[in-house]
């Protein structure tokens, strides 16, 4: 396997969620953040990231004698690779399941229709 081309299993998105939340962590942080849902040891957690770091979705340096993660694979790429392999591609049709599976708030709307006027502008 070519390091950075694989996708993030279920776990792994799990593990990226809290990395992308917080930007960078140590295994101890992201330990903290998923003991609060789950049952998991801290090994666990460190064996998660090495693997990930494997496979190029997370890279680390070092502060001391602890290991500080950083996210390489992004929500872009994730939504990216969702949209071609879930809906072709087709943007329109990643919206209206979104917003059927969804109903958003007044302030999601709000949000959305920003996006919409962003982008038209941007083409």
């Amino acid at each position: 396997m070519t390091r950075g081309t694989a996708a993030p299993t279920e776990r792994e998105l799990e593990v990226l969620k809290i990395l992308w939340e917080m930007g960078t962590a140590s295994v101890r942080q992201v330990y903290e953040h998923m003991r609060l849902t789950e049952d998991i040891a801290q090994n666990t957690v460190q064996t998660f990231l090495r693997m990930m770091e494997d496979k190029g979705l997370v890279e680390h340096k070092t502060e001391g004698r602890t290991f500080i993660y950083t996210p390489l694979y992004t929500r872009e790429r994730t939504v990216s690779r969702f949209l071609t392999r879930v809906f072709d591609g087709a943007v329109d049709e990643l919206v209206m399941n979104a917003l059927s599976a969804k109903k958003p708030s007044e302030k999601e709307f709000e949000a959305i229709e920003k996006m919409l006027q962003d982008a038209r502008k941007r083409r």
